[in-house]
């Protein structure tokens, strides 16, 4: 397992961890929520302008956006823009892009359905995956017929899949039907998952189509072949050989004998084809649990598509700010001397390690600039400490008053 940026617990659960320390204070706990409230909404009106960001700039390339309300966005969305913005929001929210190395490992390995899939990559200009919450779970999977085998399986929390449809020219040259696109060319489709299997990411492409394998192959066709050619050349042939010969000369045969091994044949040539039947039914029985898992997948595991996925990113990204911002400010305020980046960070995964049982790598530098950003966390010869809290109060309060000048005089 790796260890992640991404922070398992919600707010105020760690809130309330962090100011159990000084409990039978109630003024200092009061005063430490009023912080994190305040800091709470200018880290909202944050995420309001990224998504505003977003939207207009993603605009031109919505598939959910009829032809002519795109063409409104024509001069006013930046695919540069919208795709920094984005990358912006994903890295705030401790979203981290999967590597090639393991998509290849999904695409020949399945740990639920067993299925090879066909995925045609000419419809993408690109495409890309990032994921957050990496865990194992146990799970029972079907293996030889009636017999379930227990495995471990490890999952992604959530998992976005950015695709970038190719244009029609490209999709043309490329002899893709055009008609049977999901949606137009040029488009950029966004869809966040939960809790996806490592092995199956192949899934949520929405260009999969099931394949038999190899294995399905072989057991499909080698007896099928191998046992129909066998019994053609042993009974089935030389019955009707012989019954021919017998009726063009007019010789008297053993017809019993004859109908006997015709028969025989004919019933072991039925059950080779039902034999056939079966492999070819497990294979659509295959197909069948697929559909059902995507259709499973699309219903229940599907938290936001397109532009209605930022609101879910940029709502993580805002409460992973959140809760770095709670971790070291707190930490920092209890140390009794100033801390350096490492010191501090030390402190916190060994908190989780010991306090929670949850191994995480925090991401210390983004969290120490984030108080800084804000005013309320400052360094000297690199030891931060940060300022107390009555002076945060009034800090913040002067950064929100600064956000809107308006009332100018």
């Amino acid at each position: 397992m790796i260890r992640e940026h991404y922070i398992p617990f919600n707010k105020e659960f760690l809130l309330e961890q962090q100011i159990a320390a000084f409990a039978d204070d109630s003024q200092k706990v009061d005063d430490f929520k009023k912080l994190f409230d305040i800091v709470e909404h200018y880290y909202h009106y944050e995420s309001f302008n990224l998504n505003r960001n977003l939207k207009q700039h993603y605009a031109l390339y919505d598939p959910d956006l009829s032809e002519k309300e795109r063409e409104q966005f024509i001069s006013k969305s930046s695919f540069p823009v919208f795709k920094e913005t984005l990358l912006t929001v994903l890295q705030r929210g401790n979203y981290y892009r999967i590597d090639e190395g393991t998509l290849k490992d999904a695409f020949t390995e399945s740990d639920l359905i067993g299925l090879n899939l066909a995925i045609d990559f000419n419809a993408f200009k690109d495409y890309e995956l990032y994921a957050r919450g990496h865990q194992a779970a146990k799970e029972k999977v079907k293996k030889f017929y009636f017999w379930k085998k227990e495995v471990e399986i490890e999952y992604y929390d959530r998992v976005l899949i950015y695709l970038n449809y190719s244009d029609a020219d490209f999709l043309t040259q490329k002899k893709v039907k055009l008609g049977k696109m999901p949606i137009d060319p040029g488009s950029i489709a966004l869809k966040i998952f939960k809790r996806v299997p490592k092995n199956d990411l192949e899934t949520i492409f929405p260009n999969a189509i099931p394949r038999m394998s190899l294995r399905d192959k072989l057991l499909l066709w080698v007896p099928g072949l191998f046992g129909g050619l066998s019994l053609l050349s042993a009974k089935v042939i030389p019955a009707l050989i012989n019954m021919y010969d017998a009726y063009q000369t007019g010789e008297t045969i053993d017809l019993l004998n004859s109908k006997t091994s015709l028969n025989q044949g004919l019933i072991a040539l039925g059950i080779l084809a039902a034999y056939c039947f079966r492999q070819y039914n497990n294979f659509i029985n295959k197909k069948i649990r697929y559909s059902k898992m995507l259709s499973d997948s699309l219903y229940f595991k599907n938290v936001g598509n397109n532009s209605g996925a930022f609101y879910s990113l940029l709502n993580s990204s805002e409460e992973e700010a959140l809760k770095e911002t709670i971790l070291a400010y707190t930490f920092l305020h209890e140390s009794e001397k100033p801390l350096t980046a490492e010191e501090l960070d030390f402190q916190i995964e060994s908190w989780f390690e010991t306090k929670l049982n949850t191994k995480l790598d925090f991401d210390v530098n983004d969290a120490l600039l984030k108080l800084r950003s804000i005013g309320i966390g400052k360094e000297n010869n690199g030891k931060w400490h940060v300022v107390p809290v009555k002076e945060a109060l009034v800090t913040i309060d002067e950064l929100w008053d600064s956000v809107f000048e308006y009332n100018q005089k």
